[in-house]
């Protein structure tokens, strides 16, 4: 199976940044749509970000102009920087290629505390 494995997370304070990395298993990274999903507490999972093979990037409408997804198909790695954090951000971060693979990742708690 498919392995994902999220880093980068952290307590930060609002207006700061942060950059998770992801890391895949999977043998055809490249080809694959990638996606970064949150879920906050008593919340459903949502899509935040995603890139397509060839790099086109859609985002949640409240994180665009903060959140950048990028990819390094030379590293089977996506990432999200996220700029001018927002109490609101804090989740529970997790990767996933679009459609889903069935097992997710431990994600990386992110908490933005004002």
């Amino acid at each position: 199976q498919v392995q994902l494995v999220e880093s980068g997370g952290g307590l930060v304070q609002v207006g700061d940044s942060l950059r998770l990395s992801c890391a895949s298993s999977g043998k055809f990274f490249s080809i694959n749509t990638m996606g970064w999903y949150r879920q906050a507490p008593d919340k459903q999972r949502e899509l935040v970000a995603s890139i397509t093979p060839d790099k086109t990037t859609n985002y949640l409408d409240s994180v665009k102009g903060r959140f950048t997804i990028s990819r390094d198909n030379a590293k089977n790695t996506v990432y999200l920087q996220m700029n001018s954090l927002k109490p609101e951000d804090t989740a529970v971060y997790y990767c996933n290629r679009l459609p889903n693979y069935p097992r997710w990742g431990q994600g990386t708690q992110v908490t933005v505390s004002s």
